[in-house]
């Protein structure tokens, strides 16, 4: 974090005008991506008559489409783009890496097994399938926790215990398929990332993590912060540092497991979002977790409506288009150095 991030008022900040922008500029975003998500698609509705619409001013047939179908995917994945923003955002604050995120670091690999577990082994129990994500990270979380303790834990060994840890959950859901390759046919679009089919009922199991994550997350900005200023700085300012940690990671696969369970797989919105932010806001998690969530949401919504319309009629999975955005990023940070804004 920057020295003077913490020194000056906010009204005369170098980077104030540019925090703005941020916030400003992300909601502008974010409304024209939610409004052309809902505008676009096999029926087309023009922007001007969704809100007529959704008052009960139009056609019946463009009421259906946009009440129990648009909308509540647009919302879900709004939703699951703010969670994967903030998870990628404290991960990266606690481990100091730019390269953290949840799947990364095993945090969604364990979400996804359990996810899977349910779905291929107990059908009928798809109903527990947010549970099981959770469980699923914690296990993870607990994993990486207990590899990379030595009197403390170490961001670096931290990563390495990820990395191992997602490689070893996802040969798991490899040989699931292998063993129930008659049933995975289910979850096929599931390991892809992808919104399709979404109702009510996924916003309403989605939006209790996100408001839990929000709350949580901008009340542990100081404990990020003071993360940044090292170890030592942090506990001279009262920051029990392995309890910070621990908490903070439970919180991330809070907000993993919940977006795992409502969109699958979905990869590199938590390494992508954080650094773009970044450029903007600066490294104070007070601004840097709020812009970071309206953009995870900007990005998600306009990444499923461009997957919708960009081979149309035919529809591609919103991870493999995340892939193609994020594998490029991804590899720029390596050609870059890893070097931090």
């Amino acid at each position: 974090m920057e020295a003077s991030e913490k020194i000056l008022p906010a009204e005369v900040h170098p980077r104030a005008k540019k925090r703005r922008i941020a916030i400003v500029l992300g909601l502008v975003a974010l409304a024209a991506a939610l409004i052309v998500s809902a505008s676009a698609g096999a029926v087309h509705i023009a922007p001007e008559a969704i809100v007529p619409t959704l008052m009960g001013n139009g056609t019946p047939e463009d009421y259906r489409i946009l009440y129990h179908i648009r909308l509540p995917r647009i919302i879900t994945g709004a939703l699951t783009g703010v969670n994967l923003a903030l998870a990628g955002c404290i991960l990266q604050g606690i481990l100091k890496n730019p390269l953290a995120d949840p799947g990364i670091i095993g945090v969604s690999a364990g979400a996804g097994l359990t996810a899977m577990c349910i779905m291929i082994l107990f059908p009928a129990e798809v109903k527990f399938v947010p549970l099981g994500a959770f469980v699923g990270a914690m296990i993870a979380v607990a994993l990486v926790f207990a590899l990379s303790w030595d009197n403390g834990v170490h961001p670096m060994r931290m990563v390495l215990a990820g990395v191992a840890i997602a490689a070893f959950f996802g040969g798991a859901m490899t040989a699931l398929m292998v063993f129930y390759s008659d049933r995975v046919q289910g979850t096929v679009n599931w390991m892809a990332g992808g919104f399709a089919g979404r109702s009510w009922s996924h916003v309403e199991m989605v939006l209790p993590y996100t408001l839990v994550g929000i709350a949580g997350t901008l009340l542990g900005s100081r404990w990020l912060n003071a993360l940044q200023l090292g170890e030592e700085t942090a506990r001279s300012l009262g920051v029990h540092v392995a309890r910070a940690r621990l908490v903070l990671l439970v919180l991330a696969a809070l907000l993993a497991a919940s977006a795992v369970s409502a969109a699958g797989m979905l990869g590199f919105v938590g390494l992508v979002v954080p650094h773009m932010v970044r450029l903007l806001t600066g490294s104070d998690f007070d601004y840097l977790l709020p812009a970071a969530a309206i953009w995870g949401a900007v990005l998600v919504a306009g990444a499923d409506a461009a997957a919708r319309m960009a081979f149309a009629p035919v529809e591609i999975p919103v991870g493999v288009f995340m892939s193609f955005l994020g594998a490029p990023f991804f590899l720029y940070l390596l050609k870059k150095g890893l070097r931090r804004e």
